[in-house]
């Protein structure tokens, strides 16, 4: 068996297996890798350069592959989006609000200052599903809110 044929069988390989076997395309790129490994066989003859070349070509094609797919989600703009409490919440504690037909555990941004139930709030941020609230009533005047 000639080692571009060795070279084809473990590209297909690679890529059946990433079917099979999600690995964040790993073994997807190292299986084109190998395929491209398998044409250039026919004109470099030596398998420990072949193998060089396989290794090499996979570490590049990962990398950029990662970089392509691991793109960051855009930030949410978390400003002047209204909201109402369903419960207290008092100085420092997590309380509930409504956001979006929804209930979310939130914080008064102000550490110091309490805010009733049914109380409107704007959003002004979120650390994990915690979201960080001040009442609409106490919205510093000087400051206008982003729509």
């Amino acid at each position: 068996m000639s080692l571009t044929t060795l070279w084809i069988l473990l590209g297909a390989g690679l890529c059946l297996a990433e079917l099979f076997v999600p690995t964040a395309f790993v073994a997807a790129v190292m299986g084109v890798s190998a395929l491209v490994v398998a044409l250039v066989s026919v004109v470099l003859p030596s398998a420990p350069l072949q193998v060089g070349l396989w290794l090499g070509l996979s570490v590049v094609m990962i990398r950029a592959a990662r970089q392509w797919l691991d793109r960051p989600a855009p930030k949410q703009h978390w400003d002047a989006i209204e909201g109402q409490t369903l419960t207290a919440i008092a100085p420092g504690q997590p309380g509930r609000v409504l956001y979006e037909g929804q209930s979310w555990a939130a914080r008064c941004q102000d550490t110091s200052q309490a805010i009733a139930p049914q109380t409107p709030v704007y959003i002004v941020g979120r650390q994990g599903t915690t979201l960080w609230v001040l009442p609409i009533e106490h919205w510093p005047d000087n400051l206008e809110p982003e729509a």
